[in-house]
């Protein structure tokens, strides 16, 4: 059972929120009046998203800002604070798409953040196996970066025929000539969308990866768990290298399956369509 962490009095005081009570919403935060606050698994890149996301504007887009502390931070006692943007997350992967088009156009020119380079190191958290499955759909030999840090391999059944099939599709791979720029890695299920008002993000999750590789994780996942046709994929085809990102976006989140200890055997059946797609692609 997952404790509920409600914000504490220190924390709402330091935001200056103490003339409403915290409401708790579902899997996001506590919503204070016109703020939300959120306990982050990570303290530097929620302080780097929230420098991000505070000057940054993208036409037809809806961008949470970060509220500063009285003292200037960001988080406070692993908090942070952003300003709280009305919409849920909807199936219109197209639109999605669309978004990560405009997004990235804007933050091509962040630079790359030093935690980026940092390789995962124990005790893992999930920050840490999300790089160790990034890095994986890259490196010469898949995860050769979690076996270093000493991950441990996947110990149920399906976790190991995500390993196989990681293994299996790192033989398609080709080298690709593309830039790496900084992209948003989670839009999928993270993008806002409240009639027809603009999209909105209220994060950024931060990759230095070329940008048609975030869009190939968007439609990954939209056709693994979000009941989406196969005819996406042809209609974002004009992606750049778009075969070879949606087969490392594939490796991405299959290594992601086996590594993670929350993967659940009815989220591999969705992955495996894409494999099977992907592979007629490559």
């Amino acid at each position: 059972m997952t404790t509920i962490v409600e914000p504490p009095a220190q924390v709402l005081t330091t935001f200056g929120l103490t003339a409403h009570p915290p409401i708790a919403m579902e899997g996001v935060g506590w919503r204070v009046g016109e703020v939300v606050l959120t306990l982050v698994p990570d303290r530097a890149r929620a302080a780097w998203s929230a420098t991000a996301r505070e000057n940054l504007y993208v036409e037809g887009m809806r961008i949470a800002r970060p509220m500063r502390a009285s003292d200037g931070r960001y988080v406070v006692s692993g908090w942070r604070a952003d300003t709280y943007v009305a919409g849920s997350p909807e199936p219109r992967h197209d639109e999605v798409l669309a978004v990560a088009d405009r997004l990235h156009a804007a933050t091509a020119k962040l630079e790359r953040p030093r935690f980026l380079l940092q390789p995962p190191a124990p005790p893992f958290t999930d920050v840490d196996v999300f790089i160790a499955a990034d890095r994986a759909a890259w490196e010469d030999t898949p995860l050769r970066s979690a076996r270093a840090a000493g991950m441990p391999e996947p110990e149920s059944e399906d976790g190991r025929r995500s390993l196989s099939e990681l293994k299996t599709l790192a033989g398609f791979r080709r080298p690709v000539d593309l830039p790496s720029q900084l992209v948003h890695g989670d839009l999928f299920g993270t993008v806002l969308f409240a009639g027809a008002a603009a999209p909105a993000i209220t994060d950024i999750v931060p990759y230095w990866r070329p940008a048609s590789w975030a869009s190939a994780v968007i439609v990954v996942d939209a056709l693994a768990w979000g009941g989406a046709e196969d005819e996406l994929v042809e209609r974002w085809s004009d992606n750049r290298e778009w075969s070879q990102m949606m087969l490392r976006a594939t490796m991405f989140r299959l290594a992601v399956h086996a590594m993670h200890p929350r993967s659940t055997s009815g989220a591999l059946p969705g992955l495996l369509r894409v494999v099977d797609l992907v592979r007629m692609m490559v």
